[in-house]
């Protein structure tokens, strides 16, 4: 009997999902720019998923220009549920092939998740690829695209979110299209002004403790000072790897040590670790090499597309070469990102600060229900928005976790934080 209970049971919950999936899948037929879609299996069972293709104009001003494919996931929790929009910032593998994948917003709302590949990344680039096309303000009308289709169907609170890159395209977003949603979450979100910004070196000569700055800075002069002796074992390391460069390993080693200071204080690393001179050399080099991968510089990075857009209209950070002078070439340095990460037709591109200024504008001027995530000794904190503290604004509020890294997230935050958080969500979002 309990048998048969049993059966009645599962053969009851798979008609449920079966009529529930086709009652997604007619929604998904009824959207004129989804070409395509295909169900996704996920640990997570409260939601089904699914990968959408969905049809977007290159230029949003222009229809002749032609249109690509834009990578889009949905994982349906119910219409009655609040939207999660996350304006990912470059290509989405992550979340497509990951089976656990769990975006913080998306599971304390308990809502729908709406998870968008940015344009000209890995599945999401146009064929041929026209960089002309690839600039912030095009990408912002991709989301409001795909938010203005959906929204008839998930009428409920509509939140956005991203991590780092995502997190500026959420700002940016919420600047172009005040009114698609209700409430933006940007995480660790720089707003850079220039190619090389120039904000975050005076930033990290006040990290932390001057203890631990020392430390660093040893370090690099470590690196530097034996050169001799680690160049031949990097030349090698790069040579096995298969690495080429537009500049010589030289310089890339030069560089790996200058990014040093600004990877060690991104991702929250302990001091502790830092190896000594009296160390073996391999143990220094191993995590030398641990610490600033040189592929971060090499011509198979596959950065190509983040790199294009930084020189054009996203900006990017510099290096402080003045402590290093008797050991580094200035001019090797200065203005690096052209020659070291593009090809050299790319070395006449004007940074255009058109967005910085918009969206500083749009800050300025007005108070949307906003909540930004910061860590202290982040380096992108130096070109974040915490200036906006100081404006009195109602409804934006900005959480620093003290020492935090871009690791920062609301669920890193103190308890009392989180609780006043999630408080501001619940009032803002109506989730509960």
């Amino acid at each position: 009997m309990r048998k048969h209970l049993l059966m009645l049971i599962l053969l009851f919950v798979a008609v449920a999902v079966r009529a529930n999936n086709n009652e997604i899948e007619e929604m998904l037929k009824k959207i004129d720019a989804v070409t395509g879609f295909e169900q996704l299996e996920k640990v997570d069972t409260t939601r089904t998923y699914y990968l959408l293709k969905f049809r977007q104009l290159l230029d949003p001003k222009n229809a002749d220009a032609g249109t690509f494919e834009q990578r889009v996931m949905l994982g349906h929790r119910g219409y009655d549920r609040p939207t999660v929009l996350v304006t990912e910032g470059y290509g989405g593998d992550y979340a497509f092939k990951n089976k656990k994948y769990m975006e913080e917003l998306t599971r304390i709302l308990d809502a729908n998740i709406v998870f968008v590949e940015y344009r000209y990344f890995l599945e999401s680039r146009p064929q041929p690829c026209n960089w002309d096309y690839l600039t912030v303000e095009n990408s912002m009308y991709d989301y409001h695209a795909i938010v203005s289709a959906l929204k008839p169907f998930y009428n409920k609170k509509w939140a956005a979110t991203g991590v780092s890159k995502g997190g500026s395209t959420t700002i940016f977003y919420r600047a172009y299209f005040p009114n698609d949603v209700d409430v933006s979450v940007p995480y660790v979100a720089p707003l850079s002004c220039a190619l090389e910004d120039g904000r975050h070196e005076s930033f990290l000569e006040q990290a932390s403790t001057k203890a631990d700055r020392d430390a660093i800075r040893n370090f690099q002069f470590l690196l530097l000072q034996n050169k001799d002796k680690f160049m031949p074992m990097f030349d090698k390391y790069c040579l096995e790897k298969g690495y080429t460069f537009h500049v010589p390993t030289s310089t890339v080693y030069d560089l790996c040590v200058l990014e040093y200071q600004f990877s060690f204080w991104q991702w929250g690393s302990s001091v502790e670790k830092i190896p000594v001179g009296t160390a073996e050399e391999s143990e220094i080099f191993n995590y030398f090499i641990r610490s600033c991968e040189p592929s971060y510089f090499a011509r198979q990075n596959g950065l190509d597309s983040f790199s294009v857009q930084a020189v054009k209209d996203f900006g990017y950070y510099g290096y402080n070469v003045e402590p290093f002078k008797e050991y580094i070439d200035v001019e090797d340095i200065e203005g690096y990102y052209k020659r070291v990460m593009l090809p050299a037709e790319w070395a006449d591109t004007v940074f255009d600060d058109y967005n910085y200024r918009f969206v500083t504008d749009f800050l300025t001027d007005n108070d949307p229900k906003m909540i930004f995530i910061y860590g202290e000794w982040d380096p992108w904190t130096a070109s974040g928005v915490t200036w906006l503290r100081d404006r009195n604004k109602e409804n934006i509020h900005i959480y620093v976790e003290p020492g935090g890294s871009h690791k920062a997230r609301i669920g890193t935050m103190s308890k009392e934080v989180q609780i006043e958080i999630l408080n501001k969500l619940n009032e803002w979002m109506q989730y509960k």
